[in-house]
């Protein structure tokens, strides 16, 4: 079975939105070395549509080096009712979101990671459907929606599996929903 890995960068109070405004200060050798090892073993995406939208704006303007070529041409699975043009190496997930990343999960083949947090993560932790979190915790305070504000979930304790401090001040919580 595969396994969804979620990747979230959020700031010290919180903030997930619009992380390309607040953290490429601290992109640098060893926030990319830690990215491209959470990759491995990664053969397919699945995203919300904000996140696909951004990614695929931004991502297909890159080619050329070995990360950029390899995000570009992996399969992604995007939750959207709203998108009607599909680029990126992307196509919907159909149906019901949740049961559609659950059969995608029992597929063959390597593990999915999803980036970014909102409407859509949620549906995926109430449905107990990520079996790994990794949470990039910047030294910045930024203005914005907080990571599930006001949405309404339910408590969910989470198993710390390991942390990484980068010297840059980003620390990332790698964490697993307890059983």
């Amino acid at each position: 079975m595969r396994k969804l890995i979620e990747s979230t960068f959020v700031t010290l109070n919180g903030v997930i939105e619009e992380p390309q405004n607040w953290s490429p200060p601290y992109w640098d050798e060893e926030h990319m070395a830690y990215n491209q090892s959470l990759m491995e073993g990664v053969e397919g995406q699945v995203l919300g549509r904000v996140t696909y939208e951004g990614f695929a704006d931004a991502w297909l303007s890159r080619a050329g080096d070995p990360v950029a070529d390899i995000f570009n041409a992996m399969p992604k699975w995007v939750a959207s009712r709203t998108v009607t043009e599909w680029k990126w190496n992307a196509q919907p997930l159909e149906g019901d979101a949740a049961e559609a990343v659950r059969k995608l999960k029992e597929s063959e083949g390597g593990d999915l990671i999803k980036y970014g947090t909102g409407e859509f993560s949620k549906t995926l932790l109430e449905n107990k459907l990520v079996d790994e979190y990794h949470f990039w915790i910047f030294p910045v305070v930024a203005d914005g929606p907080t990571m599930f504000q006001g949405a309404g979930i339910d408590i969910t304790h989470l198993d710390l599996l390991g942390t990484t401090t980068f010297k840059s001040g980003i620390v990332v919580h790698k964490l697993a929903p307890k059983a």
